[in-house]
């Protein structure tokens, strides 16, 4: 998988996505991520990327030419077909189901970090295929959503993580939460760690593991607890426990757990 930044910082980008696992990675060329310098790819002598937005208003808007130049540069050195995504707080927000998507559909994708007041309607018209936030909230760039959406897809590229259990049994995967981790030492602060992870049960603290992401699935997102069907008979069977265990009626299909 390559995976195109077009950005006005293609160093702090860079450095951040050439780091640890992701830097292995691209050295074991599995995936490939590079960062490319907007500025680069303007017609003026100023390097000028932003204009006053037609209509009046504050701050500026990157204008579509240097844009365009950068993408068609992009196209032209992959020479396939090419996936464009607008970094926006106006797109879709981003989650594990888009990351999936995205790694499975696409061998090439381009990311376009916007700054000010955000880019030409028309080089998005002409050129997105798809805008992406990654939250309610919006950000001085699209660097940092960026670099979150490209991590996100390229940990899930098969070998850049040791086993795919890494990420398959991991928050958000299956539609819950991880449960709580420990490590050494037993002790810590007068805080001990679960007994049954010391067990050496495997079959007991994959049990335990299951339940505790599903309580706290259901205590910190029960927009996502809403959405879990418990439908096999290992699975009632594991409802039923904790609910004896949890004092309280636990399933999905009967709760009114509120928006």
């Amino acid at each position: 998988m390559r995976i195109d930044i077009m950005t006005l910082f293609p160093d702090t980008v860079g450095d951040m996505m050439n780091e640890s696992i992701l830097g292995r990675a691209q050295e074991r060329d599995l995936i490939r991520i590079e960062a490319w310098q907007i500025r680069d790819y303007t017609t003026n002598k100023q390097n000028q990327v932003d204009d006053y937005p037609y209509g009046g208003g504050h701050g500026a808007v990157m204008q579509a030419d240097p844009l365009y130049n950068c993408w068609q540069a992009i196209c032209d050195e992959v020479g396939a077909p090419v996936h464009t995504i607008y970094m926006s707080p106006c797109g879709v927000t981003f989650d594990q189901s888009h990351a999936r998507r995205l790694r499975d559909n696409y061998e090439n994708i381009i990311l376009v970090c916007g700054h000010y007041e955000g880019i030409d309607q028309r080089f998005i018209d002409e050129c997105v295929d798809e805008e992406i936030s990654i939250g309610d909230f919006v950000l001085t760039g699209g660097e940092i959503p960026a670099m979150a959406v490209a991590d996100a897809v390229c940990r899930l590229v098969p070998g850049v993580l040791g086993d795919e259990e890494c990420f398959t049994d991991e928050s958000h995967w299956d539609g819950t939460l991880e449960y709580p981790q420990y490590s050494r030492p037993e002790l810590w602060h007068g805080l001990a760690a679960p007994k049954i992870l010391l067990s050496g049960n495997h079959q007991n603290v994959a049990r335990w593991r299951r339940k505790q992401s599903l309580l706290r699935t259901y205590e910190r997102r029960p927009d996502m607890y809403r959405k879990l069907r418990f439908e096999t008979k290992q699975e009632k069977k594991l409802l039923r426990e904790m609910e004896e265990e949890y004092g309280q009626p636990l399933d999905p299909e009967k709760l009114d757990l509120g928006k």
